[in-house]
């Protein structure tokens, strides 16, 4: 850990400034927004918008990195990002926002996936495992953290946007002065779509479900917050919370996942945030038991997230993990530009529950799906599964990729040590 740290801290501190910028930001709007009178409809398009730049971006990112390196791609995304963030409260309108929303995430994806290929090369054999793991753990934290600066008193109704501005300009700093360009990369193609769902569709499924379980954490959880009348701290206290269990999670049910059936685990996981969602629902808007259940929630969807592509990969050869994940991520990306337009719909006719019926809907039917597929085939053997990787949601087709590779390795120095 200490190598890693000593070969990547500026980029880990940019990243984790970067993740604060982006953290804040949805919040941010999520609050805002429906100050500013948008409806919960037009508050879904726009958070919906994000997504569909992310999932665009990871097709063309990797061309533009061939095309003039990662340098110049990052800070020029990163100089797009850091101007956009500021247009916000100077252009309060569903549409402009909406493009803001698509521009930002198109952006965030680019800005993750140079710097991945970066934390990919600057990592060992030995260390990937350690760098995989505090790259995920930074990421939480600025999210985290970002929520603290939410309740940072904003007379003038500019401060907290240019916040996250001035962040995200800083954040590039540490690490353009002290990275080099890593080599071009070849983008994966994803596998089709019916040939992906043939070889896992619990993981195709799942994926999708999660994807809009997903968008709803990130994209609307502030916006149900402003809605049922929380304050703003009590706001960013709850939309912490989700990746505050996101975090506490993670690594306990990664270790079970590569001792037992995974299928019965996601079944497990998904009831477990599907019935903390129920709870919510029925609870009126309690505040402290909507933010124990975003706990359960987050500490369920973001670990189902590495459990699914572990699984899918329990039934692929190692040649072709790399092309089913593309797939994989792109089913995702789907789910989660579906997610706050279904979200804002339901929250748009049924008022701020919504939010928490859409999520129990969504973890309930993959719990259940889970169920079924275990009617269907007989498990792996244990001995012959894929390790668990831990990944973030947020994750672009390099960190998956990345991960992949750890995955591999150590699925193979325990097939070696079995042996020996």
């Amino acid at each position: 850990m200490i190598e890693v740290i000593r070969n990547s801290w500026a980029l880990l501190l940019g990243m984790t400034l970067l993740m604060v910028g982006n953290g804040l930001q949805g919040s941010l709007l999520g609050v805002r927004g429906p100050a500013a009178g948008f409806s919960s409809l037009e508050m879904s398009i726009i958070m919906s918008g994000y997504f569909a730049g992310f999932l665009l971006a990871s097709e063309i990112t990797p061309k533009m990195i061939r095309r003039v390196g990662h340098v110049r791609v990052f800070a020029a995304l990163g100089s797009l990002v850091s101007a956009v963030l500021i247009l916000f409260p100077a252009f309060e309108h569903p549409i402009t926002w909406t493009m803001g929303r698509v521009a930002l995430g198109f952006c965030f994806c680019g800005v993750y996936v140079t710097a991945e290929s970066w934390l990919n090369n600057a990592s060992s054999n030995e260390t990937r495992g350690q760098a995989l793991s505090l790259y995920m753990v930074m990421q939480m934290a600025g999210v985290i953290m970002a929520q603290g600066l939410l309740v940072v008193p904003d007379d003038s109704g500019f401060l907290l946007f240019i916040i996250p501005s001035v962040l995200v300009s800083i954040a590039f700093a540490p690490i353009l002065l002290s990275v080099s360009p890593t080599p071009a990369f070849e983008s994966t193609k994803g596998m089709k779509l019916r040939e992906l769902y043939g070889v896992s569709p619990l993981g195709c499924v799942g994926l999708f479900l999660l994807g809009g379980v997903f968008s709803a954490q990130f994209g609307m959880a502030a916006v149900y917050g402003a809605q049922a009348g929380l304050t703003l701290g009590q706001i960013s206290i709850f939309v912490a919370a989700f990746y505050v269990g996101a975090l506490v999670m993670q690594y306990p049910l990664g270790w079970i996942s590569d001792r037992v059936d995974r299928r019965k685990l996601i079944m497990i996981v998904a009831l477990m945030g599907g019935f903390a969602a129920v709870a919510a629902f029925l609870s009126g808007g309690a505040f402290w038991m909507v933010t124990a259940a975003a706990v359960l929630i987050g500490g369920s969807a973001n670990p189902l997230y590495s459990l699914l592509l572990a699984y899918t990969n329990d039934f692929l050869e190692t040649e072709a993990m790399a092309s089913a994940s593309a797939g994989l991520l792109f089913i995702n990306g789907l789910g989660a530009i579906a997610g706050p337009l279904i979200i804002g719909y339901a929250m748009q006719t049924a008022g701020p529950p919504g939010f928490f019926m859409l999520i129990a809907v969504l973890l309930l039917g993959l719990g259940a799906y889970a169920a079924y597929r275990m009617t269907q085939r007989a498990a792996p053997s244990v001995d012959d599964t894929a390790a668990y990787a831990p990944i973030t949601a947020a994750a672009t087709p390099v960190a998956v990729a990345y991960a992949q590779e750890y995955a591999i390795e150590t699925a193979e120095a325990e097939e070696e040590a079995r042996e020996a």
